[in-house]
């Protein structure tokens, strides 16, 4: 499938957060709620006259507008600007740099709480203005064929810089660092690097300030001292392995790219850069290709035990230790296999999955259960609880956790239990069955891409198993005859 079969999606992220830990209610968002939205935007279409309806014109409505733009932060600022001229309210907004081949560089999606006749005139506003084109109102009660999308290679996974912006320091007054001009500065600075970032690439190199890295010693001192209780082996082995080298310590924030190359040599996963919140579908799909999108930015330091949106604090310290295990990495591209080509309402079941699995599991070991999940080991609130004794807990089984109900406003009240990485991704495989998707798919690991699997593909890998297999066999009876 081409890119350009599929020019037509308008994809747009929901919100997500890996922190439940303290607070932000309303924020408290997961790749389940990624999902789930992406999926409504998803079946939108341009119809201009969805405010024109016979809705009541003195009712508060929620709009929806999708705008492209050449320069994100003047379009931006023009758009706060004709909001307010217009009584009308930003409820939502998320922005990606543009997929399509035209002269605007960022897509913006939009939220509007308005009133039909102050709607109508912000739009003809907008329309006017030189830096924003392409204005289009989306009605997502009609719906059109989807033709996904997907990323045959791992170069292509350039194109899944998918962003929701709507947690960032400069747009929501109730981030921490809403009010700090430095630290807005700084996150646009580190953001650059995601932004420019192409596969092949080597990460640059982020220089951590005293009081970045102030934060980064409080939590790592904290996690540390209930790691040995509360982590399973695997990711406690990780830890010591990666302190040995001399990535991680109290003292220091690992550089992406030295982490990257540890993971290669281990299990085969890198890192990539990302400015912020991917959208489920780019999210899962770099899985597919053993990437994960890594934060180099880390929380506001007058917060430093919670925050809005994932930071390199949750991904390096609760993601990447157990991607180095290799049966780890395998169980996660297998998520992530699982998602390309699936339907809105499979990856909102597979991102519950991820939720239950990688982000909030729990695993057996001996006659103790102890965490493996991301955002348990990042947040040592959430990682006592889960061993308290107060949350349920269940077995792991595929089918049930996938339609499983969960918590995004407080801790969690029930957590699945796997017996191992290995059962828990023979499990997975066997869920992916269920999973309608127009094609098979194979991944090439020399190649780094994708095959479709068709039936002469399927004849001619047989045949060539067939006969390596035999001069295998030959080989080894005459190694056997010269002994």
């Amino acid at each position: 499938m081409s890119k350009n079969e599929n020019s037509n999606r308008a994809k747009y992220a929901a919100l997500r957060s890996y922190s439940i830990e303290y607070g932000y209610v309303a924020k408290k968002r997961s790749l389940i709620e990624d999902a789930k939205f992406e999926h409504n935007v998803l079946h939108a279409q341009a119809s201009i006259e969805k405010f024109d309806n016979d809705h009541e014109d003195d009712k508060d409505l929620i709009h929806k507008l999708m705008i492209s733009l050449d320069n994100q932060i003047d379009g931006i600022k023009i758009l706060v600007d004709k909001l307010k001229n217009s009584e009308c309210f930003l409820d939502h907004i998320e922005s990606r740099p543009t997929k399509k081949k035209r002269s605007s560089t960022y897509e913006l999606y939009l939220e509007i709480k308005a009133k039909n006749k102050n709607f109508a005139y912000l739009v003809d506003k907008l329309k006017e203005s030189s830096f924003l084109s392409n204005v289009l109102v989306l009605d997502d009660e009609i719906k059109f064929e989807e033709n996904i999308w997907i990323p045959f290679n791992i170069w292509e996974l350039d194109n899944c810089t998918h962003l929701n912006i709507k947690y960032e320091p400069d747009i929501d007054s109730r981030h921490p660092g809403f009010s700090d001009m430095e630290y807005r500065k700084r996150r646009q600075e580190i953001a650059d690097i995601a932004f420019s970032f192409k596969h092949g690439d080597r990460i640059p190199v982020v220089e951590y300030t005293n009081d970045e890295l102030k934060t980064w010693n409080l939590i790592y001192t904290e996690l540390m001292e209930l790691y040995p209780t509360h982590a399973c082996k695997e990711h406690i082995e990780a830890i010591k392995n990666l302190e040995k080298h001399g990535l991680y310590g109290p003292n220091i924030i690992p550089q992406l790219e030295d982490v990257s190359n540890f993971l290669k040599k281990r299990s085969g996963f890198q890192l990539r850069p990302v400015a912020g919140l991917l959208s489920s579908r780019d999210f899962l799909a770099s899985l597919a290709f053993r990437v994960f999108q890594c934060t180099q930015y880390i929380r506001h330091c007058s917060s430093p035990l919670h925050s809005p949106e994932p930071d390199c604090v949750h991904e390096l310290l609760g993601h990447v230790p157990l991607l180095s295990n290799p049966k780890f990495a395998e169980f996660s591209q297998v998520i992530g296999l699982c998602s390309l080509g699936a339907s809105d309402e499979d990856i909102i079941k597979l991102s519950t999955l991820y939720w239950f699995t990688i982000e909030f599991g729990l695993c057996q070991e001996g006659k103790q259960i102890r965490a493996y999940g991301a955002g348990l080991l990042s947040a040592f609130g959430e990682l006592k609880h889960s061993l308290s004794g107060v949350p349920q807990l269940k077995n792991f089984e595929p089918f049930s956790a996938s339609i499983q109900e969960y918590q995004d406003e407080d801790y969690q009240p029930l957590y699945f239990i796997a017996s191992s990485f290995e059962d828990v991704k023979q499990k997975v495989k066997q869920f992916s069955k269920s999973i309608q998707r127009p094609y098979k798919l194979k991944y090439d690991p020399y190649t780094q891409s994708l095959k479709v699997i068709d039936k002469t593909f399927i004849i001619t890998e047989i045949k060539k198993e067939i006969n390596d297999g035999f001069d295998e066999i030959l080989e080894t009876i005459d190694n056997l005859s010269i002994l």
